[in-house]
């Protein structure tokens, strides 16, 4: 097996996770949790270095990057890692081995109460030849607490990224050869409770395991031809401008209210958002701009965190805002907190000739973009994820009325500075302590 390289433990630190959650809420996930979602110091705590490894002698052929298979999102590679837990013995030995189905019962917790919950990253070929993760330590970290809050098992967040480092290092050389710099195969790591005991209770027996699959090029708003959610060609509409388009969720839809768990990655924040996702293709828009309460506050854009750029009308000044966390309904995203943590480093001063702004985390409604729109205040706005990376925003639908976000051509300004830094680091063309390089098994 590879060298585990593990993130530094500086990295990542500087956007805290709000403590500012209700009472009540923090008894419901104390209860759930039952001190450590019911490990004791007797049971076997997850570990790496115990993995075994089965190798598969049937490889799959290896499409081509953003081909179709990778447009169809059901590729995946060779080899998954998986982990057993139990509540009598705790974490077995994780096992590298052939990619394949799950064997899970049919009164199984994850499939009539959603104990689940999963993580989205990326694995990148860089060019300068090396595997890279990108801050894979808060992801791991991320998906222990989305775990805590639907009463699944407790691990170190370590040790699944030393699991995700092992699948990565198997299979990343075949499926990201050296000839394929600027490539990423996509990883999911998943926890789902696979107890049997078909009573609404917490789960005494879990299963962890990790995939890699092939994903499409997301984050090209002028690729030809562009992926479709990029191009607003959902059921044949298409549109005259690059970015996304957006359109605000009606009164009667919330994705995330307060003291929920709309800041944990589970399963059942996403489906229930579907049908509304689909109304949205339907009318040619690419995703659902989500909105809170009565006075329409702004959270995220589809499954990503959302940003704008406007200037303040007393000030003048330009400022960076985005939602905050303290309210539990933003999932405290990985590129979410990068993309503040470079703009708080390198864009409070000017840059590239571009003018400094502020960088502000606080609530915000669409009475405020509106305003902004009418004044000539609104600079830009775009969306922050894995999947979608950094993508412009060109218009907004709101109740009946277009809002359309200025654009630089295929980009805001600013929206393509940060994305321009952000990949220096991904793929290697800057050396930074969030680009965590992936030992390559020999093959």
């Amino acid at each position: 097996m590879a060298p585990a390289a593990l993130t530094p433990e500086s990295s990542g630190t500087s956007t805290p996770t709000t403590t500012t959650v209700s009472k009540l809420t923090e008894a419901g996930i104390k209860h759930a949790s039952h001190n450590s979602n019911g490990q004791t110091g007797d049971l076997a705590p997850l570990d790496a270095s115990l993995m075994t490894i089965t190798l598969n002698n049937n490889l799959k052929t290896v499409p081509e990057f953003d081909g179709p298979e990778a447009k169809a999102q059901k590729t995946m590679t060779d080899h998954m890692v998986t982990a057993l837990w139990t509540i009598e013995h705790g974490w077995a030995a994780p096992e590298l081995k052939p990619y394949g189905p799950l064997s899970i019962m049919p009164s199984a917790s994850v499939l009539h109460y959603a104990t689940e919950c999963f993580e989205g990253l990326k694995l990148y070929r860089g060019y300068d030849g090396r595997l890279r993760l990108f801050r894979v330590s808060r992801n791991c970290a991320r998906m222990c607490r989305s775990a805590s809050r639907i009463a699944l098992p407790d691990f170190d967040p370590r040790e699944l990224e030393k699991m995700i480092v092992a699948l990565c290092a198997r299979d990343g050389p075949r499926w990201l050869p050296q000839d394929r710099a600027g490539s990423f195969l996509y990883i999911r790591p998943t926890m789902i409770a696979t107890d049997s005991a078909l009573g609404v209770q917490r789960p005494r027996e879990a299963l962890l395991y990790v995939i890699l699959a092939c994903f499409p090029d997301m984050s090209k708003s002028l690729a030809s031809p562009a992926p479709p959610a990029m191009q607003g060609e959902a059921n044949g509409h298409a549109k005259a401008s690059p970015g996304l388009r957006l359109i605000a969720s009606s009164e009667d839809t919330i994705r995330a209210w307060p003291g929920g768990f709309g800041y944990a990655k589970v399963g059942a924040n996403y489906g229930p958002s579907l049908v509304a996702q689909g109304e949205a293709k339907a009318k040619g828009f690419d995703q659902v701009l989500w909105l809170f309460g009565s006075d329409d506050y702004v959270t995220e854009a589809g499954a990503s965190n959302f940003f704008v750029v406007l200037r303040e009308k007393t000030s003048g000044k330009l400022q960076l805002i985005t939602a905050p966390l303290e309210e539990r309904m933003i999932l405290e995203g990985v590129t979410r907190a990068s993309v503040l943590e470079l703009a708080r480093e390198r864009l409070t001063k000017t840059q590239e000739g571009l003018e400094s702004v502020e960088v502000v985390e606080k609530r915000f409604n669409m009475g405020d973009l509106i305003a902004a729109y009418e004044e000539g205040r609104f600079v830009e706005a775009f969306a922050a994820g894995t999947a979608f990376f950094v993508a412009p925003v060109s218009v907004i639908h709101f109740r009946g009325r277009d809002i359309a976000v200025p654009m630089d051509g295929d980009s805001g300004v600013y929206a393509r500075l940060i994305k321009q830094w952000l990949s220096n680091i991904m793929y290697g063309k800057q050396q930074h302590e969030w680009g965590v390089v992936v030992e390559e098994e020999m093959q």
